[in-house]
C-alpha cells in the first residue's frame, strides 16, 4: 500500500482528506499522530515541519503531499475514481475551487478560533478575536442559507447537483461550526445540507471513527 495519511481522527481537514479517500475506495494507511507524545511529535514535524494535518506520503511516486485541498486534487489526477471530486470541465473546477476554499478559509477558521479559544486557560482567552470569528463565522453561515433559500431546495451539493471537493470541505466545516452556532436556529436549509453530508457514507464512517475522541472537542466556553 503505497498512500500513507498522516492525521488525527477529530482534525477537521483530516476528515476533509478522509472522505476523499473513502468516497472512491482508495487504498491508503492511516498513521495516527498524537502530537502530545514526544516522539511522535518529533517524528512528524521532522517529516513536514509545519507540523499540520493532513500530510500524505505516496511512497510509490516519492512525493509528500500536504494540505488537504492540494491531496484532493492529487488524489484526482493520479488515483482518480468514479466519483470526480475535481471536475473536468474549467468553469466547473474554478466554482468547485472557490467553494472549497470558501468552506476552509470562512467556516472552517473563525469556528477553529472559536472552539480553541475554549481549550485556554483561565485569564489567556482572547475575547475580541472570539467576537470578530462569530461575525465572520454568521456572515459566512448566511451566505450559505441564502444560496440555499435563492435555490429552492433545487440545488443538493455545494456547488451543484453533483458531489465534490467542496462537500468535502463543507462537512467537518459545518459539523464543527454546529457546536458554535447550532444551524437549526437561524439556518435550516444549512442545517438540512449537514444532514445530508452526514447521511453520505464517507462521512459517516469519518464520523464513527472519530466517535472515541469527539468528547475532547469542548463544547462550552471556558470560564476567563
Amino acid at each position: 500500500m503505497s498512500l500513507r495519511l498522516y492525521m488525527h481522527p477529530l482534525a477537521a481537514y483530516c476528515h476533509k482528506g478522509l472522505i476523499a479517500l473513502y468516497e472512491n475506495g482508495t487504498p491508503f494507511h492511516p498513521h495516527l499522530v498524537d502530537l502530545a507524545d514526544d516522539r511522535q511529535r518529533a517524528e512528524f514535524y521532522a517529516l513536514w515541519p509545519i507540523g499540520k494535518f493532513p500530510v500524505l506520503d505516496d511512497r510509490s511516486r516519492g512525493c509528500l503531499v500536504p494540505e488537504s485541498s492540494i491531496i484532493i486534487e492529487y488524489l484526482a489526477r493520479h488515483y482518480p475514481g468514479q466519483v470526480a471530486l475535481v471536475p473536468a470541465d474549467e468553469d466547473d473546477a474554478r466554482e468547485v475551487r472557490f467553494r472549497d476554499r470558501f468552506f476552509d478559509l470562512y467556516v472552517m477558521d473563525p469556528t477553529q478560533k472559536v472552539i480553541t479559544d475554549r481549550l485556554r486557560p483561565p485569564g489567556e482567552h482572547d475575547r475580541f478575536g472570539v467576537a470578530q470569528a462569530r461575525d465572520k463565522l454568521r456572515a459566512a453561515l448566511d451566505l450559505i442559507e441564502h444560496e440555499f433559500v435563492r435555490d429552492n431546495g433545487k440545488r443538493l451539493w455545494a456547488a451543484g447537483h453533483r458531489y465534490s471537493m467542496a462537500d468535502c470541505a463543507a462537512s467537518p466545516a459545518l459539523f464543527y461550526a454546529n457546536f458554535v452556532i447550532p444551524l437549526e436556529d437561524d439556518h435550516p436549509q444549512t442545517a438540512a445540507y449537514l444532514l445530508r453530508l452526514m447521511e453520505r457514507p464517507s462521512f459517516a464512517r469519518v464520523l464513527r471513527e472519530a466517535q472515541p475522541y469527539l468528547h475532547m472537542v469542548p463544547r462550552e466556553p471556558a470560564e476567563a
